[in-house]
């Protein structure tokens, strides 16, 4: 389908998540809670977006990778792929499912990476402290990535983009750390095996300053679109490999966000709980992650044990004591042999 002005486009997901075909248009701030559903995780409100079908209950995604790209509407995805218009672009986060993870996970090690390279803006949570312990995050880091062997700045055909120029590294700079999760997820593919469910969420905003230096109509953009395209379409293939099609892969392309995202800024070593205005006691939930297993299992049993019990009361109840029961049947037996 082709989406005119902002979107969300599904890359990845598994059999048992079912995004419809269709130009339903989603709120900017109905993302997160469409990353939840999708985690299988409750919300609020519900979200009344036919573009998400209702999900198994007995399966969940390992894992959630958002990508926001900043700078233009829609980027050129196979046509198979399912793309749904965003309105109301309004800047959001994901605190509220990291939240989720955390608090339904606080036992396990689930993996929660939040990370905007150009604002130099990171979260880690659990796991992420050690499976991404080398990766840089600060400009400054990525800028000395930049220069050692196997960067993107030798491997991928730069065309018209040039390594001199401050927007041109900003944007390679981002593809590099696209690459670089890949590679260090590729090396800890033990993830999948976590039972915690694992969050991702990154923001690009690189190709928003070679529009700004450049212009729509340059080479330098289009050669830079068609490598972010390359390089989210191989993100979404690493991932999908690590576990093993058990995740979710959504891009959400924005020209320009309607307000200015103002977000306190938090450390690489962060790994209290994230705070929660709205349960001040931190209080855990009732269920755990076994919850919708366990309320089938004894759901289905009452079923079926009441629908035995009514089925054995119904032939009790027409039974004929004289044909269907033993015990007369040896009583009548007897009586005619005296």
């Amino acid at each position: 389908f082709c989406v005119l002005g902002d979107s969300l486009t599904v890359l990845r997901s598994p059999q048992y998540v079912t995004f419809r075909d269709g130009q339903w248009p989603i709120s900017g701030e109905k993302i997160p809670d469409l990353v939840a559903l999708t985690m299988g995780f409750s919300i609020h409100e519900d979200l009344d977006w036919p573009g998400l079908a209702a999900g198994s209950l007995f399966q969940r995604p390992r894992a959630n990778a958002l990508i926001v790209v900043r700078g233009l509407d829609s980027l050129d995805f196979p046509k198979n792929i399912s793309s749904y218009p965003l309105e109301n672009p309004v800047p959001f986060t994901l605190d509220s499912v990291a939240n989720t993870v955390h608090t339904l996970f606080a036992d396990s090690t689930p993996v929660v990476l939040q990370l905007a390279p150009s604002e130099e803006r990171l979260y880690m949570m659990g796991m992420a402290n050690t499976v991404f312990e080398d990766l840089p995050v600060t400009l400054q880091q990525i800028r000395g990535r930049l220069s050692q062997d196997g960067s993107v700045l030798t491997s991928l055909p730069l065309v018209s983009l040039s390594r001199n120029n401050e927007a041109d590294l900003l944007f390679l700079s981002e593809v590099q750390v696209l690459y670089d999760i890949s590679a260090l997820l590729q090396k800890h593919k033990h993830l999948a095996k976590d039972p915690a469910p694992d969050l991702y969420s990154l923001e690009l905003a690189g190709l928003e300053e070679i529009v700004r230096r450049y212009g729509t109509d340059s080479p330098q953009f289009t050669d830079a679109t068609r490598i972010l395209t390359s390089a989210l379409q191989k993100f979404a293939d690493d991932v999908a490999n690590v576990y093993s099609n058990n995740a979710v892969v959504e891009v959400v392309t924005v020209k320009t966000f309607e307000a200015p995202l103002t977000r306190k800024s938090r450390s690489i070593l962060e790994s209290k709980q994230i705070s929660n205005t709205g349960n001040p006691y931190n209080l855990a939930y009732k269920y755990d992650y076994d919850y919708a297993v366990v309320f089938n299992i004894v759901l289905w049993l009452m079923i079926v044990l009441a629908l035995s019990v009514i089925v054995v009361s119904y032939n009790l109840w027409n039974m004929d004591p004289g044909y269907d029961s033993i015990i007369y049947r040896m009583t009548n037996q007897k009586i005619r042999m005296d």
